[in-house]
């Protein structure tokens, strides 16, 4: 009787290490995101962290170069939304909005820098080697890296406080991916940018 009592409590104890995650495991939010209730998980579960996104812009033979190119001349035409349906695909698949391919930002730092060249060239600066190096670092350092990083920041901020909808509390809590910020940071600064470069030249 001793014995049995024994097995019974063990097992007791066996089903109780099986509970269901309480959910702060990324592994397990993942799984659940699979599923049917795949859209009250949270969208920065899944999200790529700042650190990894800048490790895979060191690698650029793994960018897609074409389908980054292919979303900015949508951008400039007049339905710019058709990149926000790339977005939501990701959303529905991988379960976080911002882009896994920093192809996107690499080309517009490359587009920059040609642009200061040119305009260092244009208007025959004296030291043309100090002063594209120059104007490029102000150009992609603070014009576009430093001000997006604020201009993101104060966005999703603003966002995760005002602007997202907080459903009940068995549903998780949805947020704005600061990635995201900076993507949307980006989609509306290159249009500007070749604007500018349309006026200047």
């Amino acid at each position: 009787m001793s014995s049995t009592g024994g097995t019974v409590s063990s097992t007791a104890r066996h089903k109780t290490r099986l509970a269901v995650p309480s959910g702060t495991d990324s592994s397990s939010r993942s799984t659940y995101g699979s599923g049917s209730g795949g859209g009250a998980s949270s969208s920065l579960g899944t999200a790529m962290s700042p650190a990894q996104y800048l490790a895979r812009l060191m690698d650029v033979q793994q960018m897609d170069v074409q389908s980054a190119l292919d979303q900015m001349r949508t951008l400039c035409t007049l339905s710019p939304q058709r990149v926000y349906k790339t977005s939501y695909y990701r959303k529905q698949t991988k379960n976080h909005w911002a882009r896994d391919d920093p192809a996107f930002c690499f080309l517009q730092m490359v587009f920059l820098a040609l642009a200061s060249i040119a305009y260092c060239v244009a208007f025959r600066e004296d030291s043309l080697v100090s002063s594209t190096i120059g104007f490029a670092i102000k150009s992609i350092l603070i014009n576009w890296f430093g001000l997006g990083i604020l201009i993101a920041s104060i966005g999703r901020e603003f966002s995760n406080r005002h602007l997202t909808v907080h459903q009940s509390s068995s549903h998780v809590r949805q947020g704005v991916e600061w990635l995201y910020a900076f993507d949307i940071h980006c989609n509306a600064f290159f249009p500007l940018f070749v604007a500018l470069c349309k006026y200047k030249y």
